[in-house]
């Protein structure tokens, strides 16, 4: 479990394509301090398994599921990543629940830059949007963010300097994807609901 507090920008040093999966090479420095193999490791939010760990960064596969249901297909050598690793009982819990179980791939639409943040609109899974409120909560490769506006398929968001700076989603253009992952809670209570 994640917090979507974007520790680390991470970059793709290789690529090794398998018959249905990849081998992921991640450099990276500040998620390294205490990553051991076997760790859970969130990868602009889509959850993977360190499996290989060196001073330089470390290796984890992608298995088709993931493949197929998140923009990792589509990753480059060069590209930038989002690193978190997995809550421990030190984190402080400055986002949200995330679980990186990634529910749909949305894509840039715009951005609008003002002198201190960046106002940006995603489209994302029109069978996701029964999940969005708002003012609510929701994870773009793997950040936790608020809401701030829907319109039809489109929510709108306020990013702060911060984020812009530690994250891919300072270097997004559109027409590029997103990873979406909707709020856990509003899917148990649809469940409950459903159950009832």
């Amino acid at each position: 479990m994640f917090t979507g507090i974007i520790e680390e920008l991470g970059k793709v040093k290789a690529i090794e394509k398998q018959q249905d999966a990849i081998r992921l090479t991640i450099g990276a420095n500040k998620v390294l301090s205490d990553l051991k193999r076997g760790d859970s490791i969130s990868c602009s939010g889509t959850c993977l398994t360190a499996i290989e760990i060196n001073d330089e960064g470390f290796t984890a596969d992608v298995m088709l599921e993931t493949l197929r249901r998140s923009s990792l297909d589509g990753i480059a050598v060069g590209d930038p990543i989002n690193l978190e690793r997995a809550m421990n009982h030190e984190t402080r819990f400055g986002g949200h629940i995330v679980q990186g179980h990634v529910d749909g791939v949305g894509e840039f639409v715009s951005r609008e830059k003002s002198e201190n943040w960046d106002w940006v609109k995603i489209r994302i899974p029109r069978e996701l949007l029964k999940y969005v409120v708002h003012k609510g909560s929701i994870t773009l490769d793997g950040i936790s963010l608020t809401v701030n506006d829907i319109e039809d398929d489109v929510i709108s968001l306020s990013l702060i300097p911060e984020t812009l700076a530690v994250t891919t989603l300072g270097y997004k253009q559109p027409g590029d994807k997103v990873n979406v992952e909707a709020d856990v809670l509003a899917k148990h209570i649809e469940r409950l609901m459903e159950m009832r």
